[in-house]
C-alpha cells in the first residue's frame, strides 16, 4: 500500500462498522486525508451497499463511491472471538464510527459511554436516525423517510406531486456532520487532551438545511409553495423555454432585474412595474412574470440565450443530464478526474471539493470483501494457523 505521510490524517486511525451511505461517506473522507480506516463487515455478505447494483463493473455504484482507500477486515461480532478481534482494534484507533441499527450498539457495550470508558483517548461517533435518545430513538430511518419527515418532500417537486431529492441527501448531510465532528473532536483532542464523542442523527442533519423554510414558515405564517425547478421564495428562478431546448436562469436582485428588462426583455419599463418591481411582487405574480420572459426566450435559441444572459451579467445554466456533468468542461479543465482501482477494473473519480494546498488526496483502492482481514489480522500478532482456524469458523 502507498504510504502517505504528507496527507494531514496520515497516522490517525478509524475502526468502523458502516453500511450503506452517512458513515461511510464520512469515513471516506477521512480516508482521503490519509486516515487509515478499517471497516469491518459480516463474513460473506460485507456492508449491503455492495448488492444495491452492479452497475460499475459488476459492483455497487453507492459502494464504489463511498469505500475507496479503505481495509475491508470481515469479523463475526456475534462470535466472543470476532469481538476479541475488534477490542483489539479499538485499544489502538483514534476514531470509531458506526451506524447500526438503533439500539444495536449499546446491546453491543459499544456505545460512546461505554467505549469511553475502556478506551478515554478513543472519539467515539454514533450516526443514526433520530438520535441515540428522546422519543423516535428506536426508529429505523432511511433517507426518503427523512425527507418525508423533515419536510424536505413537501417542498420539492412539482405543485402536484411531492418529491424526493434525486440525491440522498439526509444520508450525504449526516455524513458531512458526522465527518466535521470527528475533526473537531480531533482538533479537540490534541489541543486538550480530552477526547469527546459525537454524534449525527440523519433528522437533525437535514433539519440544518431546512432553516430557511422553517424561519420563512414559523415567522412569514405560511410554508414556502412547491414549485418545481423555480424558487419558492426568488423569482425568476428556474427554467425557462428556447426555440430548441431550455435555458436555466436567476434574477437575484433589483439592479440585476433592470438589467434583464432593457437587455434581455427589450422593455426598460418593466423594471417599474408594479408587479414586477421587486422580488416580492415578482414572487406574487410568477405566471405573469414568466410568461414575459418565456415570450422572448422562445425567439432565441438555447446558445443565443445563454451568450446574451452572460453578456448582460445574468446567472445562467443548461439542464443538463448526467451524462452532461461527466463530461463538463469544468471538471476536465481544473483537471478533477482521477483514477482508483476496484476489484472489477479501474474507475474514474472526481478529487475532494475541499482543495488543500500541496495536498493530492488520497486514492487506493475500493477494497474487495475481506481482503485486508489477513493483513490486519497479523498486525494484531495472530498467526497463519490461528487465521486459518478463524476462516475456517467463519468467524473471519
Amino acid at each position: 500500500m502507498t504510504t502517505h505521510t504528507a496527507l494531514p490524517l496520515a497516522g490517525i486511525t478509524v475502526v468502523s462498522i458502516e453500511q450503506a451511505v452517512a458513515a461511510p461517506f464520512a469515513t471516506r473522507q477521512l480516508a482521503d486525508l490519509g486516515a487509515r480506516v478499517i471497516k469491518i463487515e459480516r463474513p460473506g455478505t460485507g456492508d449491503f451497499a455492495r448488492r444495491y447494483d452492479e452497475s460499475v463493473n459488476g459492483q455497487s455504484s453507492y459502494f464504489v463511491w463511498l469505500n475507496r482507500s479503505k481495509e475491508s477486515v470481515t469479523l463475526d461480532l456475534k462470535s466472543a472471538a470476532g469481538r476479541e478481534i475488534l477490542e483489539k482494534l479499538l485499544a489502538t484507533a483514534d476514531v470509531f464510527v458506526q451506524n447500526l441499527a438503533p439500539g444495536a450498539a449499546a446491546r453491543m457495550d459499544l456505545d460512546a459511554q461505554s467505549l469511553q470508558q475502556r478506551y478515554p483517548s478513543l472519539i467515539p461517533c454514533d450516526v443514526s436516525g433520530y438520535g441515540n435518545m428522546g422519543p423516535w430513538s428506536e426508529r429505523k430511518a432511511y433517507d426518503m423517510l427523512v425527507q418525508g419527515e423533515s419536510g424536505v418532500m413537501a417542498l420539492t417537486g412539482p405543485e402536484s406531486c411531492p418529491s424526493r431529492v434525486g440525491i440522498s441527501i439526509a444520508d450525504i448531510a449526516a455524513g458531512m456532520y458526522a465527518y466535521s465532528g470527528i475533526l473537531a473532536a480531533l482538533f479537540t483532542r490534541e489541543t486538550t487532551g480530552t477526547a469527546r464523542a459525537v454524534e449525527v442523527a440523519l433528522f437533525e442533519a437535514l433539519g440544518e438545511w431546512m432553516g430557511s423554510p422553517a424561519y420563512y414558515t414559523e415567522y412569514g405564517g405560511r410554508q414556502p409553495s412547491r414549485v418545481g425547478a423555480e424558487h419558492a421564495t426568488i423569482a425568476p428562478y428556474g427554467a425557462f423555454p428556447t426555440s430548441d431546448g431550455t435555458v436555466l436562469l436567476s434574477v437575484q436582485n433589483e439592479r440585476e432585474w433592470s438589467v434583464f428588462c432593457s437587455e434581455l426583455l427589450d422593455d426598460p419599463a418593466l423594471e417599474n412595474d408594479p408587479r414586477f418591481c421587486r422580488n416580492s411582487a415578482r414572487v406574487a405574480h410568477r405566471k405573469e412574470c414568466n410568461a414575459r420572459i418565456s415570450e422572448r426566450t422562445r425567439q432565441m435559441t438555447t446558445e443565443e440565450a445563454l451568450a446574451l444572459l452572460e453578456k448582460v451579467g445574468i446567472a445562467n445554466g443548461r439542464l443538463g443530464s448526467v451524462s452532461d456533468f461527466l463530461a463538463h468542461p469544468s471538471l476536465a479543465g481544473r483537471n478533477r478526474w482521477r483514477e482508483v482501482d476496484t476489484p472489477g477494473g479501474p474507475v474514474r473519480a472526481l478529487l475532494p471539493p475541499a482543495n488543500l494546498s500541496g495536498i493530492e488526496p488520497r486514492f487506493d483502492p475500493v477494497p474487495a470483501l475481506g481482503v485486508h482481514t489477513t493483513s490486519v489480522l497479523r498486525e494484531l500478532g495472530y498467526t497463519a494457523a490461528v487465521i486459518d482456524g478463524l476462516r475456517a469458523t467463519n468467524i473471519v
